[in-house]
């Protein structure tokens, strides 16, 4: 039998060239994240504004026309039926939540002070719990016809009797006060809301 013998090399890399080596890599991997960044973003900005476009609708009900506006530096959304006549403001708001931020937007009578539905627009709460705020139809069914006077209370579930209540989920009550602190701190900040 036959054995070789491997020796290790008497000079090591220098750190020079490790560094360079390195630096290299990252230069051409950050290149490449965004590469791929700048080529996927107007896919995403597409699609972020469709699906803001669809929950426009369904906040408020009946509108057959969008139009801008702006309300204290923010762009708010005025619905229109099919004659001309204002069904309310979509208005998105924002906040913090259990895991991260929650982005909702919410369809605002002005007449009668309701708030007439909310979607949420992105969530990162918990799967399972948290995300229910996304899901449960019963807690939807809450911003249908829901009173923002004197401010909107959080109570527990099956608990509601007053027109300004909702009623929290059972095992996502962080996140549910999170969409009620959002919806009262949007209504306060809204001049056209007043």
């Amino acid at each position: 039998m036959k054995t070789e013998v491997i020796q290790w090399p008497e000079k090591e890399p220098s750190i020079f060239k490790l560094i360079f080596t390195l630096a290299i890599a990252g230069l051409l991997s950050g290149l490449i994240i965004v590469s791929i960044y700048q080529l996927t973003l107007p896919t995403i900005k597409a699609y972020q504004a469709k699906v803001l476009q669809a929950a426009i609708f369904k906040v408020l009900p009946g509108t057959t026309t969008i139009k801008k506006l702006q309300d204290n530096d923010k762009t708010i959304y005025a619905g229109y039926d099919n004659k001309s006549n204002l069904i309310g403001y979509a208005i998105p708001a924002e906040g913090p939540g259990y895991q991260d931020t929650i982005r909702l937007i919410y369809g605002y009578e002005p007449n009668k002070h309701l708030i007439i539905g909310m979607e949420i627009l992105d969530s990162k709460e918990t799967p399972g719990l948290g995300d229910r705020i996304l899901k449960d139809a019963d807690f939807k069914a809450n911003f249908q016809a829901l009173s923002v006077e004197p401010k909107i209370l959080l109570v527990k579930h099956g608990n509601k009797h007053a027109p300004n209540e909702v009623d929290a989920i059972s095992g996502a009550t962080i996140s549910s006060k999170a969409v009620v602190k959002i919806l009262n701190n949007a209504k306060e900040k809204c001049q056209l809301c007043k």
